[in-house]
């Protein structure tokens, strides 16, 4: 028995093939790092980090709101709303950069996303993460090139419609190229490094959902009671390192996009304004990137907390299943007994259907296969105790982020969006 036990929970090591697979996976990793410049390996790359966050994400944009604000302009060419776009914008760079310079200084990027404890854990955890690293990337772009496209063709617009009216140095058409690259540049470094900065939080959640689902396989073998305790100690600590790294980077994130929100649709709805898309469009594609990133946060953090929570009732049914098979044997009636338990624990039975598909091992209406008789009820029942008053998940400052809070949250933002565009993107002259 103690030899199927520790096998349950064995440290598999990686295989060279798997080894070359994720070491390919965080180098495009750090490739995409270097491409932001968010690499702080040495002293120099940290100079030069902070001299590129100070010019695309302090400098730029004060030069652009100051003089190239062109408040004489055509009405179609004035931007009213390019403070709160270049604020909301620099705040959340400014918070996503000090954030990863303090995770990079603290952890490293292989520590920091778990890829240092992937040894403790399965052959399909691994896969599974190595998967997650090989998108992240294209999630990058997923989230980032569509508003960056849309950026790019209204400045192109505004430059090439309004050239005589906007400030310029010298050569009008080098002043106004040099110009556009630049506020392209700055708009995608600072979009880029806050989506990067979800994508890091939505890596090591689903590391730990992967782990989570592993785990559930634990009902469906014979297992002893404290190896099941202890790998749930394992992931409740590893869910607490997440909750305390990123607890600041959700708070700020959720309170200035709401803040930006409401100071946006303030600013929309004042009598004397007139909003249309020439005017308000940027603002727009910024609500837009910065609500997608809030999301991306608040759905990775909801969605392990329901995943960890749904192992309390995996535990509970797995202790009822084991009760009931347990007394229909100690019975030992007749032929009524010996007719009910094979229908409710066939022998021989396939616990996967098609009708069942969509469900996954934490969360399904599934019967167990028993081992009662490996496992007092006394030791079931204080596991199935222990984790109903010990419910593990991701908390901000001691708050669990769970589906109720998501819900309100939702509600609130999508709607200050949704009015946002309508009062942009709808209004059209």
């Amino acid at each position: 028995m103690e030899n199927e036990t520790r096998s349950l929970f064995s440290r598999n090591r990686a295989n060279p093939g798997y080894i070359t697979r994720e070491g390919l996976e965080l180098k495009s990793f750090k490739l995409c790092l270097k491409w932001v410049c968010l690499d702080q390996s040495s002293l120099w790359k940290v100079g030069l980090s902070w001299s590129v966050f100070f010019v695309l994400a302090i400098g730029m944009p004060i030069i652009s709101h100051f003089v190239l604000l062109c408040s004489n302009c055509d009405k179609k060419h004035q931007r009213p709303y390019d403070a709160v776009v270049q604020l909301s914008l620099s705040s959340f760079a400014a918070i996503s950069f000090i954030s990863f310079s303090s995770w990079s200084r603290k952890y490293g990027i292989r520590k920091f996303l778990f890829l240092d404890k992937l040894c403790d854990v399965s052959d399909k955890v691994r896969q599974g993460y190595a998967k997650d690293l090989q998108k992240s990337v294209k999630l990058l772009c997923v989230f980032v090139l569509p508003c960056f496209v849309a950026e790019t063709a209204y400045r192109i617009w505004w430059y090439a419609t309004g050239a005589s009216q906007i400030p310029y140095f010298g050569n009008i058409y080098v002043s106004d190229i040099i110009a556009c690259t630049l506020q392209l540049c700055s708009w995608l470094y600072r979009t880029s490094i806050f989506i990067l900065a979800c994508i890091f939080y939505q890596l090591t959640c689903h590391l730990h959902i992967l782990r989570l689902e592993d785990f559930a396989q634990v009902f469906q073998k014979e297992t002893e009671v404290g190896s099941i305790l202890a790998e749930h100690l394992r992931i409740r600590r590893n869910l607490r390192i997440i909750s305390h790294r990123f607890r600041l980077f959700i708070l700020l994130s959720l309170v200035l996009v709401t803040a930006s929100q409401f100071i946006a649709l303030l600013m929309t709805t004042r009598t004397s304004t007139t909003v249309n898309i020439y005017e308000a469009g940027e603002l727009a594609l910024c609500s837009i990137s910065l609500v997608t990133g809030l999301f991306i946060c608040l759905r990775s953090a909801t969605k392990i907390t329901h995943r960890a929570q749904s192992i309390t009732s995996l535990a509970a049914k797995w202790h009822v299943c084991a009760t009931i098979n347990s007394f229909d044997d100690a019975d030992g009636e007749t032929s009524k007994a010996q007719i009910v338990s094979p229908q409710m624990f066939p022998a021989g039975v396939d616990w996967e259907s098609e009708e069942e598909d969509g469900e996954d091992d934490l969360d399904n209406t599934m019967l167990v296969p028993i081992f009662a008789h490996t496992i007092s009820f006394q030791k079931r029942q204080a596991l199935v105790t222990y984790l109903e008053h010990n419910r593990a998940g991701i908390t901000v400052f001691g708050f669990m982020v769970d589906r109720t809070g998501i819900h309100t949250i939702f509600g609130i933002e999508l709607a200050l969006l949704l009015w946002l565009l309508n009062k942009t993107i709808v209004n059209l002259t």
